[in-house]
């Protein structure tokens, strides 16, 4: 990567970035996680900066927000995209925009719009890969999840509890389940070992408006129950090849932790929420030294052997191979749902 020579340009370090990375860490079963963290700040001069929730602090904060996308394979996983949520106060306000060098053509976008944009980026860039895994906030947005599906990817994204799923709520449907269809099975290693947990699963009806008569993916509702504490479950809704398996699923669901771990590491190794930039650009060309400087350490490492919190490591275990959720039957389930 050249960053001695397009440190100034943040999105042409950013398309270096990628390709370097799609080198390293390439594999055709590649996923993109996408999440967002907040960066809490004093004043109201950074560009973005405003009261708002901020999932990091877990209130609501003057911060800016950050969109992230992150890549990850069974080679490993790194930051490789990024965009600042500038709400409304901003977007309405030409003049404050101008005095924090936001570009004129920048217009209000919400936090799924930026993730398109960084997912259609992804498809014009050398990754290979065709899932995508995100949390509620983006999951339980039709659009996009309708977006994914029109560009043939597959997806596992977390819902609410409140998600409806052919009328009923889908917290309703999985209380249906009987107990033999929870099954235990590890969604990857974690810092502590393996993040086991009970699952279960219901394979919904074909959609014939953008199935056709011969379908050639799937559509899915699996649960995640926590094993000390049942009452714990999280919803998710699915789309996926025909030959897929609850297992590969679980898979899928638990790499979006790897976020996690990308946002930790760049933040307590590479400051990346260490600054005081206050401009529109100034943020870019912070944020995105800082995924490069990353994905270059991760990789000297693993050329050295290194063992450490941010090697890159495999979700793959051999209990996901192994393992098979019992499905549940999403018909009858659906059914009574809807007659009680």
């Amino acid at each position: 990567m050249r960053t001695d020579q397009r440190w100034g340009d943040a999105d042409g370090l950013r398309d270096d970035l990628q390709a370097y990375v799609a080198e390293q860490l390439g594999t055709p079963g590649g996923v993109l996680i996408v999440d967002d963290t907040g960066f809490v700040k004093k004043g109201t001069t950074s560009a973005g900066v405003q009261r708002q929730y901020s999932g990091t602090a877990g209130r609501a904060e003057n911060c800016q927000i950050g969109v992230f996308v992150t890549y990850a394979t069974t080679r490993g996983h790194a930051l490789v995209d990024r965009e600042l949520y500038l709400p409304t106060s901003w977007t309405g306000d030409r003049e404050r925009c101008q005095a924090a060098r936001v570009p004129d053509d920048r217009t209000f976008a919400t936090k799924g719009d930026l993730a398109r944009d960084m997912i259609e980026r992804a498809l014009a860039s050398p990754f290979p890969f065709a899932w995508v895994t995100a949390d509620s906030a983006y999951g339980q947005d039709s659009h996009f999840r309708r977006f994914l599906e029109d560009r043939s990817l597959f997806y596992v994204v977390a819902v609410p509890k409140s998600q409806q799923v052919n009328g009923p709520r889908i917290g309703h449907l999985i209380e249906q389940a009987p107990l033999e269809a929870w099954q235990r099975l590890s969604a990857g290693q974690g810092a502590k070992g393996e993040r086991s947990y009970d699952w279960a699963a219901a394979r919904l009806p074909a959609v014939a408006a953008s199935d056709g008569g011969e379908p050639t993916r799937q559509r899915w509702m699996p649960a995640r129950r926590s094993i000390s504490r049942p009452d714990e479950i999280a919803y998710y809704l699915t789309c996926a090849p025909l030959e897929a398996t609850v297992a590969d699923l679980v898979r899928v669901a638990g790499c979006r932790w790897k976020i996690e771990e990308c946002f930790q590491s760049a933040k307590n190794e590479c400051g990346l929420d260490q600054y005081e930039v206050r401009r529109y650009v100034g943020w870019y060309r912070h944020v995105t030294l800082a995924h490069t400087f990353l994905a270059a350490m991760a990789a000297q490492e693993r050329e050295k052997g290194v063992t450490r919190l941010t090697r890159p490591t495999s979700w793959t275990s051999h209990q996901l191979k192994s393992a098979v959720c019992r499905q549940l039957n999403p018909a009858a389930i659906l059914q009574a749902a809807t007659t009680r």
